[in-house]
Formats: structure tokens, sequence, C-alpha cells
């Protein structure tokens, strides 16, 4: 059985597609919707309800349960009560504002059987046509390789969470979410958590879901302070702790952020900044001047051609016109090993 796990909280003008998308689906193995409704003041319940005949007649169990409290308990805690109310060996995770397209269940159930213990994603079609263009391309493009190797940036999980399929057995090892509720981004915990469990990645390279962006997504609700220090927390445990010492680039605010919010003992091991600004390089140092160290530190800030690898790359991706990308091509450097994508 794969179990099609799906929060509810105020999601009423969206759902009649996102259950025919379910209805629609062309997976011939068993299958359950899962429904926790989050104390929803608009008629999502009754919506659901409505469709439940037409899911059971084609072979589509619906369970459901939900609370009225006064308060949301956030998408954590929905995901959570919804899987631990469903019987699924598969759970493919679905937000009620996105519509899955007809062949997604079979085949990420397919990958899953491939890829064990692993995140399954698959590309996605943003709506409206455009929003977020930058942040779309990239997560229907970057490679296989860059599934593991861009997990730093600031883009957040490289599969992304309403693109999930996994095992139940992967999630209970891995989970549950955190539900600590708003603010709280209990995705990307779970995608780290998931990685340092030496979870995989994989994404069916096929456009299995229609992705909606817009105000009233909870996304909105985490701070950007939040996500920045979770990621600077990762990398350090999972990369800067592995290197003896390594380069930023980027002299600017983003490198010099970055510096300051290491630890002790991985700003130790930062040799220089670089960058391609002559203003920056000119001035040859850049001084730590919240250090309580004596002397204050001084990191040298040099030329990208004159600095050495491995390189913390502290530039947005896709933002230069390919010039980023071109640079770093011509160093003849392997991405995951020689530098890392922090933005």
């Amino acid at each position: 059985v794969t179990s099609v796990i799906m929060p509810v909280y105020n999601a009423s003008s969206w759902l009649d597609e996102c259950l025919q998308g379910i209805l629609q689906q062309d997976f011939t193995g068993s299958m359950e919707l899962s429904v926790f409704d989050d104390a929803s003041t608009d008629d999502s319940r009754e919506v659901v309800e409505r469709w439940r005949e037409r899911l059971e007649t084609r072979g589509i169990a619906v369970v459901t349960s939900g609370h009225n409290s006064a308060q949301p308990r956030g998408v954590g805690y929905a995901k959570n009560r919804a899987i631990s109310q469903s019987r699924g060996k598969y759970l493919c995770f679905q937000d009620s504002d996105d519509v899955m397209l007809p062949q997604r269940v079979r085949l990420q159930y397919e990958a899953s059987l491939l890829h064990l213990n692993s995140l399954i994603g698959c590309r996605v079609q943003r709506l409206p046509e455009g929003s977020t263009e930058r942040y779309t391309r990239w997560i229907n493009t970057i490679n296989q390789d860059q599934l593991i190797t861009q997990v730093f940036t600031s883009h957040g999980p490289t599969v992304v969470m309403p693109t999930w399929f996994c095992s139940r057995s992967w999630f209970l090892k891995v989970g549950p979410f955190d539900e600590g509720g708003k603010g709280i981004p209990e995705d990307l915990l779970f995608f780290y958590q998931s990685l340092r469990q030496g979870g995989g990645l994989f994404r069916v390279d096929q456009c299995l879901l229609v992705y909606r962006y817009h105000e009233k997504a909870t996304t909105h609700s985490v701070t950007e302070e939040t996500i920045w220090k979770l990621r600077v927390d990762f990398l350090q445990e999972r990369v800067l702790s592995q290197l003896e010492s390594f380069t930023i680039w980027n002299a600017g605010k983003q490198g010099r952020k970055l510096y300051r919010c290491l630890s002790p003992t991985s700003q130790k091991k930062v040799k220089a900044f670089c960058d391609v600004d002559e203003n920056k390089i000119q001035k040859g140092f850049y001084t730590y001047e919240d250090s309580k160290e004596r002397p204050k530190p001084k990191i040298p800030v040099v030329h990208y051609k004159d600095a050495s690898a491995p390189f913390i790359i502290c530039v947005k991706l896709d933002m230069t016109g390919g010039v980023l990308e071109g640079n770093l091509n011509s160093l003849q450097l392997k991405e995951g090993i020689d530098y890392f994508h922090f933005n």
C-alpha cells in the first residue's frame, strides 16, 4: 500500500483540484489517502468528505482526522498525525494546494524500489508560471550528484518537500517531523537528519507535480536567520570539520557574514577570502573587528585566480550570467570536493 500523506489547513479553495489529481493516478497498486485537518476554519473537511465516495470507488481508502483547537499545531504535527494513522509501506507527501500528475505515484514508487533509504523527488511545474523562476529552474535542472553537493545552498532541500516519496521504514528511522510549529523549517530539519543517517536522494526526471506559489503558504513563516543558522551549522558539521583550511569565495557582505557566524575553530581554518572586485582585493585584508583575540585576525583578500581550493562559495548561483560558473570551470575544480555552494 502507498499512503498519500496530506496535512490540511484552510485549503478549501485548492482541494477539488488536488483530490482530482489523486483520483487520476495510473498506479495499479493499492493506495490510501490519509488527511489530517489542522484546525481549519473553512469547509476543508466537508470537501474531503464529498470526495470520499469517488475515491473509495476507485479503490483508494480514505482515512481522515483532525482537531478543532483555536490554533493550528503546524505542518510538522499534522504530517506526523497523518502518517501515524496511515498504514502504507510507502509514503507520498502531498500538499493540499498542489496537484499531482497521473504518473506521480507509479513512477516514484518504482524509483523507491531501486533507491532504498532515499528521499525520492521529481521535477515540478510552478504556478503561476514564472514565479520563483531561478528556484524552479534549480529544482528541475541540478544533476544527480548536485542533489548531494548542493544541500548547503539557501534554496534548502535539493529534493523539495512537496515532491517527497519514501518508505515508511525510512521515515521511522529519520523522523518524526519537528512539531515546534510556526517558524520551524520542519522539512529542512528532516532533510538534514535523513542525510546524517546516510539516506540517499533521487529525482524522477519527469514533471509529476504542479507546485503552487502563493502568499498564504506556510513556508513564509520561517525567518531567513533561522535557516541561515541551521545551514551554517550543517556546513560546519558535514564539510568544514573535515577540512584543514579553506577559502571563502566572496569578500563582500555574504562572505564576511559567513565568516562571522563560524565557530572559532572554523574561523581559524579560513586562509583567505577571494573575489573579482579589484577594490576589495586592493585593500588586501579583512580585519575581524569583533574578535576577542589580540591582535585581531586579519584574513587576506586575493583574486580568485591566486586563491587555492577548497572554496566555500557565497555568490548566488545563476545570477552572474554564467561568469561565476565559467570561472569555476576555468580552474578545473570538482564540485563537492574542491568547492561547495553555500548560496
